[in-house]
């Protein structure tokens, strides 16, 4: 694992869209509105002609609409060190979870419509604030305006590393956009089997794509690199939330990721689940998962190779 000083910190790292010329900037912006003329922004394809005001899955137009921003200290310790995170949460998304936990924004719609401007002033509000890195919560469906914002707080005085924090389920086109802008991608696995994906998420094909997304964003960010003080600098972050009676497929996620990814991939297998939203509906999911399941997971995840697990409390 590489570790570099912290001692000058903000002096010495430039994220990755700092080495962007303007008119590369402006290509890929350029770029990503032309995939939400008739949208195909992610897997589901839904064609629907964002630009002129309609709406697909994800019930999102052409302006970003924002749920909250702040400092968050409940992230992964490499991402919030002693300044927090700097989470923006994004309102809806482009899956749909029966079991989200925090279906008050993804499945509710919480949250207002906002302009790019808006967003880019957010972002340099929470370098102002002391935070690691620009957290963007559920960020797919809005991948236009996201490039667009940082376009404009980049020339605002923007320089920390941007986080892609998204449910993985993920087009590559529109990743590749994303190559040489984001620094740290940290996708959600949820799950290996695509009958469970359907039933869960709507998404039968979510094994596959996942995949696929995860493979790219390694190729373009490498492993997760830390500085000496803790801090993620670059690279990829994987999420796995456990379920109840395996239904998150551990095993079969931890031996992609040794096999297909990289050994050294930091991965953060997660004990939260509990049953909300429409999840009571949905035996096993109608209760929290046991402490012998967490245990189990973890020494599935030890067993198939994995080195690097966050947050390990067993």
């Amino acid at each position: 694992m590489l570790r570099r000083s912290q001692e000058n910190w903000y002096r010495n790292f430039q994220p990755a869209y700092l080495r962007l010329s303007e008119e590369e900037f402006e290509e890929r912006i350029e770029r990503a509105y032309d995939l939400i003329k008739q949208c195909r922004l992610c897997p589901r394809n839904c064609k629907v002609k964002r630009l002129q005001g309609q709406r697909g899955f994800c019930r999102t137009a052409r302006r970003p609409v924002i749920s909250s921003w702040g400092p968050h200290f409940g992230e992964e310790r490499p991402l919030v060190g002693h300044g927090g995170s700097g989470t923006i949460f994004f309102t809806h998304c482009n899956l749909g979870c029966i079991f989200c936990q925090n279906y008050s924004i993804s499945h509710l719609g919480d949250g207002e419509e906002t302009t790019v401007e808006k967003l880019a002033s957010i972002m340099l509000e929470l370098q102002t604030m002391g935070c690691h890195n620009i957290n963007l919560v559920t960020p797919t469906h809005q991948v236009p305006m996201i490039i667009e914002a940082l376009y404009k707080a980049s020339k605002g005085g923007l320089n920390l590393p941007v986080v892609y924090n998204c449910g993985g389920y993920e087009s590559v086109e529109t990743l590749r956009l994303l190559d040489g802008i984001v620094d740290i991608y940290m996708p959600d696995i949820k799950y290996a089997d695509p009958d469970i994906a359907e039933r869960l998420s709507f998404a039968r094909d979510y094994p596959d794509v996942v995949k696929r997304a995860v493979k790219e964003m390694h190729a373009q960010v490498g492993d997760l690199i830390i500085n000496t003080d803790g801090i993620a600098e670059r690279g990829l972050l994987v999420r796995h939330l456990v379920l109840p009676e395996g239904l998150a497929g551990t095993k079969e996620i931890m031996e992609f990721l040794v096999r297909e990814i990289s050994p050294d991939t930091y991965v953060n297998i997660m004990d939260q689940y509990y049953p909300c939203y429409k999840a009571p509906e949905y035996p096993p999911l109608n209760r929290r998962i046991t402490r012998k399941e967490y245990i189990e997971a973890i020494e599935v995840a030890k067993s198939c190779g994995i080195k690097r697990i966050d947050g390990l409390t067993v």
